[in-house]
């Protein structure tokens, strides 16, 4: 009899597995027939077969999505989590401090899986107003990325630091099963064990002298948060968006893709330059000028950068 269960941390050889029907969790082993085609990662669901007291993943259920990146020098699809319905972006207000361009990442790998994100502005029981935080959430806004400000710190604080409490933000997470996606340092482990009312407590360091952080996890791993799921993603420095084509990279920018539509011509570069550029010719509203400015700031960067990698080192979706 085949059981239905869910990946919790995948291994090189091991799984950890949850059963669903019986709440427990196992360690099982894949059979090479399963292997051979598929890269088994945290957050598929799988069936199992039971052998005495070992357990074999004998079959794979069909993902509703994959997070993934293509590493360009290994010229393959690197999965990190499956069947995800919710991107959670934590980002830090204070050590380390917040980066627009690096959040600008996450959200343009969330538009690429086509996943629905959400940001969470954590820390903020040290905010300073190094930055203008309402600027930043309007900019998500209009991409219709809600918004949550709040302190790991002090998850017990019923209102919040603003916009939404630690309990709007686990009536946003019911039902779902979530990755947590940011660099290191912004307290994504604090986040969880905040949210999982302390059930469990994952290893935390002190932040580095230089501000970035240090890892907690080296692998990802799913955590039971009473009506909801979190996968954990190893802790990054950077995030290089290198592997997409730069005639893809507009379509992970839905606020500017429908102006560049009106752009004169189709490779248009999207300069003050350019002969009939919509972005500097009265196509944006005036209302959201400064965010679509500052989005397309992003979106040159990240264009320059990919531009760079030569097109026969990207290997096609």
């Amino acid at each position: 009899m085949k059981i239905l269960a869910h990946i919790y941390e995948a291994h090189k050889k091991e799984f950890l597995c949850k059963i669903d029907s019986e709440n427990t969790t196992v360690s099982a082993t894949v059979k090479k027939s399963v292997s051979k085609d598929n890269q088994l990662v945290t957050g598929d669901k799988v069936l199992l077969e039971k052998n005495g007291n070992d357990y074999h993943i004998v079959g794979l259920v069909d993902r509703t999505n994959e997070i993934f990146r293509i590493i360009i020098r290994e010229r393959k699809k690197r999965i990190t989590a499956a069947n995800v319905d919710l991107v959670i972006i934590a980002t830090s207000v204070s050590k380390p401090p917040y980066k627009q361009g690096v959040i600008d990442r996450f959200t343009t790998r969330a538009f690429q899986w086509d996943v629905p994100a959400i940001v969470v502005f954590n820390k903020m029981d040290e905010f300073q107003n190094d930055f203008d935080i309402d600027f930043e959430m309007r900019r998500f806004e209009n991409l219709g990325i809600e918004c949550f400000e709040v302190s790991a710190k002090y998850p017990e604080n019923p209102i919040g630091f603003g916009r939404g409490s630690f309990e709007d933000l686990k009536s946003k997470l019911l039902e779902t099963q979530s990755i947590i996606l940011g660099q290191s340092g912004v307290g994504k482990s604090k986040l969880i064990t905040a949210l999982s009312h302390k059930e469990i407590n994952l290893r935390t360091y002190e932040i580095a002298k230089s501000g970035k952080g240090s890892h907690t996890t080296s692998w990802s791993e799913m955590i039971d948060c009473e009506t909801f799921r979190i996968i954990d993603s190893p802790g990054i420095r950077s995030f290089s968006l290198d592997d997409i084509l730069p005639e893809d990279l507009i379509n992970f920018f839905p606020d500017l893709l429908p102006i560049s539509q009106t752009c004169q011509f189709n490779d248009c570069q999207h300069e003050s330059s350019t002969k009939g550029c919509a972005f500097y010719n009265g196509g944006t509203d005036p209302q959201t000028a400064d965010i679509i400015e500052s989005r397309l700031s992003s979106y040159k960067k990240i264009m320059e950068e990919i531009s760079v990698t030569p097109a026969w080192q990207k290997k096609s979706k």
